[in-house]
């Protein structure tokens, strides 16, 4: 009879090396894990993976397999005083057995900077073997310290070979699983279960489970799942996205360099999965304001109005309808002409400023607004454009150490070519004022 108090994904959670699907790159023969579990050469370390990957599963199986005493904590529900107490039991135990005593934190990223800290000095001195799991970057959410004290292991998605594995497992454990269910699932069913599970193999087993436990028995007694009650248990499909973690910024880069490189539909693409995952869309309108500038600039100056009135037609209609807004703006960006010179033409002023400092602006284009200004010569010798064939007149506005230094240079494509025109007319106009 299945135990239905106790999640099929625990239930079958693989207890031996030889029973864990997937992550082969860690687990292989002569791999870092292999050699941490065979060798009990233990070391602290971080488990950085999506949800379902296995994090949880290797930690309780490199306990069992070192005899090591094992403490789960979770950062979500635990603090300092826990983490302490379990610790000073980890030394006596240590003592009084010689057994080492693995602490094994979930979602380690939730701990804050002091609480992490409270770690250094017992994995120092190994006073425990820290495992964290995570699904966030170590990079930014686990302090530089502790970073250096442990060694980071990248856990990948399970892919849909390896997923399917687990759900035939699954169908087929008579003590842990669903065999004595007697369940039914054909190649349509275990599709839906893999496209939702994006990799997470809780995911698809609690999806199975509920799916199971809804089907009744047919005449000779079978449960014979289909795609309709699976989609019943599935409910909302939920997209991987971590809103404040490398996911956020991986799917804004993604979006970000398709429409650099002109391409719409993955744009499109990239931009329906942040609005999918529940990103804010008025970050994604800030972002394609900033590309509007970054990377089309000039070639297009109609590209920063357009992706200002994406923001402003989102901010007035809000969601759905707003999404429409941001999607059209993308297509424009994306199929834009490109040009980063003003993005590199204000690098170079930047730069310029940097290395020589506060300049002072030369007198002829100062302001001279009071007679004391004017007795110091503020405005002198200054030539007003207008009275100029064209208002151009040739006069140099930056400071003396930089006359004559450049910072634009306009590309040959879209409106910057025009601009590069004019830029050359000007400058032919200037020589000819000064001969």
């Amino acid at each position: 009879m299945l135990q239905t108090h106790i999640p099929l994904s625990e239930r079958i959670r693989p207890k031996t090396i030889e029973d864990f699907i997937g992550q082969d790159h860690l687990l292989g023969a002569g791999k870092i894990l292999w050699h941490m579990i065979h060798g009990q050469d233990l070391f602290s370390t971080i488990l950085w993976g999506p949800p379902g990957s296995g994090k949880t599963t290797l930690a309780h199986i490199i306990a069992r397999a070192s005899d090591s005493f094992f403490v789960p904590l979770s950062a979500v529900t635990s603090g300092i005083k826990e983490v302490r107490d379990v610790i000073q039991t980890a030394i006596q135990n240590r003592k009084a057995t010689g057994k080492r005593t693995i602490l094994f934190i979930d979602e380690i990223h939730r701990f804050n900077k002091a609480q992490q800290d409270a770690f250094l000095p017992h994995v120092e001195r190994g006073d425990i073997i820290l495992i964290g799991a995570t699904t966030e970057n170590p990079s930014f959410e686990v302090v530089a310290p502790l970073l250096s004290r442990t060694k980071v292991l990248v856990l990948k998605p399970l892919g849909n070979t390896e997923l399917r594995k687990i759900i035939d497992r699954a169908l087929s454990d008579p003590e842990n699983g669903l065999a004595s269910w007697n369940v039914y699932a054909d190649e349509d069913v275990i599709a839906m279960i893999l496209r939702h599970a994006q990799g997470d193999a809780r995911v698809a087993l609690n999806t199975l489970e509920i799916a199971v436990m809804m089907t009744p028995t047919d005449a000779t007694g079978r449960r014979i799942l289909t795609t309709a009650t699976v989609e019943e248990a599935i409910q909302k499909k939920v997209l991987l996205y971590d809103k404040d973690g490398e996911e956020h910024y991986n799917l804004i880069s993604a979006l970000h360099k398709s429409m650099r490189d002109s391409d719409p539909h993955a744009s499109l693409y990239w931009l329906a999965r942040m609005i999918e995952a529940g990103e804010d869309p008025l970050y994604i309108a800030r972002r394609l304001v900033r590309f509007a500038s970054e990377d089309i600039g000039n070639a297009d100056p109609r590209a920063l109005q357009i992706a200002l009135n994406a923001k402003d037609a989102f901010h007035f209609i809000g969601l759905p309808e707003g999404a429409l807004a941001l999607a059209q703006a993308v297509v424009y960006l994306a199929t834009a002409p490109k040009s980063n010179a003003i993005y590199t033409a204000y690098g170079r002023a930047v730069k310029a400023v940097h290395e020589t400092g506060s300049l002072p602006v030369p007198l002829h284009i100062r302001n001279a607004p009071t007679r004391l200004m004017q007795e110091l010569d503020y405005g002198k010798g200054y030539r007003y454009a207008h009275d100029y064939t064209d208002a151009i007149v040739d006069q140099e506005h930056l400071p003396a150490e930089l006359a004559g230094k450049k910072f634009y240079f306009p590309e040959d494509r879209g409106y910057e070519k025009t601009i590069k025109e004019r830029m050359a007319y000007i400058e032919a106009m200037k020589k000819r004022q000064a001969t």
